[in-house]
């Protein structure tokens, strides 16, 4: 009986035994206490082989919680490593693609700066066309005002004077008043006109109109004996519209009125008080 138990063991039956319990290793493990615990009488060699399997066993098979805590490292590990580089990864895409942004955001203001700067160049240069247009309208318009001022004394001249009837290119006042020869003709002066002058039928006709109700004095005077009558523009007496019998020569200064019945002058002393008709010139043809 001592025999067989300080016996070599036989390790071939030990392996078997090990194969047949790999499956379900906790109860092998707690077979492999018992077996051990209950040989009291073995021998140290027996102790120093069976720690010697012990410490075999203990380096080959690790404990079933230590495998777990190693893997749940080893997997936070892979995680966090994953983790990383992922981070990694999109920081370098991030920065790629802010990087790609900047430059397009860059290459968009550096072509809107060139756009507002030839915009700009633009304006410029057509405020100084503006500026030179400007300048030659006021120019122009200098021009024209002083055309419209001389337009406006060329019709202020076209028109008569409140009062004044106008004929042809002239304008006629007849008077309300009496006055003698010399006193009449002063009036017309002071008026910047003079005794009227007829040269046409159509103005002898025109004249006796305004002398409806009596007669007036006209511009045509004798001044006494070796004189002409005469017109007060000095113009030649062409047309003579004379009472019949008239004009007599007189040794003194006479004058002409206008008109009697018959739409014919007649020849009255100077100093005689009488209506007149004054003439003004206008300008024709405007």
């Amino acid at each position: 009986m001592s025999s067989e138990i300080y016996a070599k063991p036989d390790l071939s039956k030990k392996v078997r035994y090990i194969r047949d319990v790999q499956e379900d290793k906790i109860d092998w493990e707690e077979r492999e206490v018992d077996i051990y615990e209950s040989t009291d009488t073995i021998g140290d060699d027996h102790a120093d082989i069976q720690s010697h399997k012990e410490g075999l066993h203990t380096e080959k098979h690790p404990p079933t919680v230590q495998r777990r805590t190693f893997r749940i490292a080893a997997y936070c590990f892979g995680v966090l490593c994953f983790l990383m580089i992922t981070g990694i990864i999109l920081s370098s895409i991030l920065l790629t693609l802010g990087h790609h942004h900047l430059q397009s955001r860059y290459e968009e203001l550096s072509s809107n700066y060139s756009w507002l700067h030839k915009l700009m160049s633009n304006l410029t240069f057509n405020y100084t066309k503006l500026q030179n247009s400007y300048q030659t309208l006021s120019r122009n318009q200098c021009k024209l005002q002083d055309e419209v001022k001389q337009l406006n004394d060329t019709i202020k001249g076209k028109w008569c004077p409140d009062g004044w009837r106008r004929f042809g290119c002239s304008c006629y006042f007849k008077s309300d008043e009496k006055e003698s020869w010399e006193g009449s003709r002063d009036y017309c002066r002071q008026r910047g006109a003079d005794l009227v002058v007829i040269d046409s039928k159509e103005e002898q006709k025109f004249v006796t109109e305004l002398s409806v109700d009596g007669e007036s004095w006209i511009g045509l005077q004798h001044r006494g004996s070796g004189y002409k009558w005469e017109w007060v523009d000095t113009s030649p007496l062409t047309d003579i519209f004379w009472e019949q019998g008239l004009p007599e020569n007189y040794d003194y200064r006479t004058a002409a009125t206008c008109c009697n019945q018959q739409e014919q002058w007649r020849q009255n002393f100077y100093y005689n008080k009488k209506n007149w008709i004054c003439e003004k010139k206008m300008f024709c043809g405007l």
